[in-house]
């Protein structure tokens, strides 16, 4: 009786140290993932979230991309670009950096731009930059957004989106779109493909109604436009 107790704390004592040993090495494992340095590391896709889970950032090559996210709706669309996106603290997407770029033996493409969106709305800051066979735009705009929440918009699009009917399905989205709130253009402050550097202002219908230029060969003028898009004024005639 008294050798089966004595197994019985021997094995009771074994069982707590090991199980301590377990624990103080995992609890230490923990404490080193979260501080680790890596010189390099290969990955698809890096997620950023709050303590609570909310996603604040995506770093992401052009497979997985995210969607795209507006008041817990996701954007049902391939995004076959590498970049990186930007969350509020509702996990809305925000806005982000996004990049293309491809050279064949017989054109030439390239975008990328930064971008900062309307609080539930679409982008209303950014610089971008477009290549489309050696004509070139670059610079910074502004938009004017809606009031109205862009998920609506979004809703809608998805809607049509499954759709199995292509003629159908296509006329669908381009009535969507025509019916969608406009978001005009206000300022461009550039480079346009003719080489030209241009400062544009334009009105809530992004129509341009003030325009500063220097064309390619040198050139400075500054022109008054109408509603029409008529030069009223140019300096110098």
């Amino acid at each position: 009786m008294r050798t089966n107790l004595r197994r019985e704390l021997w094995f009771l004592r074994a069982y707590a140290i090991a199980s301590g040993l377990v624990l103080a090495l995992l609890t230490t494992s923990a404490f080193r993932q979260s501080t680790q340095t890596f010189g390099e590391i290969d990955v698809a896709r890096i997620n950023v979230k709050d303590a609570d889970g909310t996603l604040r950032m995506v770093i992401s090559n052009k497979d997985r991309m995210h969607p795209g996210v507006m008041d817990g709706v996701t954007i049902e669309r391939p995004r076959p670009v590498a970049g990186m996106l930007f969350f509020n603290d509702e996990g809305d997407e925000v806005g982000g950096l996004t990049y293309t770029g491809r050279a064949t033996a017989t054109s030439r493409r390239a975008n990328a731009g930064i971008m900062f969106d309307q609080l539930n709305q679409d982008q209303t800051i950014g610089i971008s930059y477009s290549e489309n066979d050696g004509r070139r735009t670059a610079g910074f705009n502004v938009w004017d957004r809606a009031d109205s929440p862009l998920s609506d918009l979004i809703k809608q699009l998805n809607e049509a989106n499954r759709m199995t009917d292509v003629a159908a399905r296509d006329a669908k989205l381009k009535a969507i779109r025509a019916s969608a709130p406009p978001g005009p253009r206000r300022i461009f402050v550039g480079k346009n493909d003719d080489r030209s550097a241009t400062v544009s202002l334009a009105d809530a219908n992004g129509r341009p109604r003030l325009r500063l230029t220097v064309d390619a060969a040198g050139n400075p003028r500054i022109e008054f436009l109408d509603e029409l898009g008529k030069v009223l004024t140019r300096i110098p005639q």
